[in-house]
């Protein structure tokens, strides 16, 4: 499940174009739940780029410098060694 949370978010729909309306505060949250694949590549000469796909089709990618994805690993360790998500 894709939930997609869009704010201040406003464009114009002319003759099948869209454009950005109003200023440029928007901002938007993602989240996908119940994903089914998981997958980690190269992505460019620097990052690391995240790959998330629920059964429905709905995918979000994210590129992150290693640097980031280290964080991201050693958070996990921390739960498998206190957290009852991994008993």
């Amino acid at each position: 499940m894709l939930s997609l949370s869009l704010e201040e978010f406003m464009v114009e729909l002319n003759e099948g174009s869209i454009k950005n309306v109003g200023p440029k505060n928007k901002s938007a949250t993602v989240k996908l739940f119940d994903v089914e694949d998981a997958k980690a590549r190269e992505f460019g000469d620097k990052r690391v780029k995240l790959v998330f796909e629920d059964d429905d089709g709905n995918e979000v990618q994210v590129s992150l410098f290693p640097e980031d994805v280290r964080k991201i690993v050693e958070d996990v360790e921390a739960l498998e060694d206190d957290s009852p998500v991994f008993e």
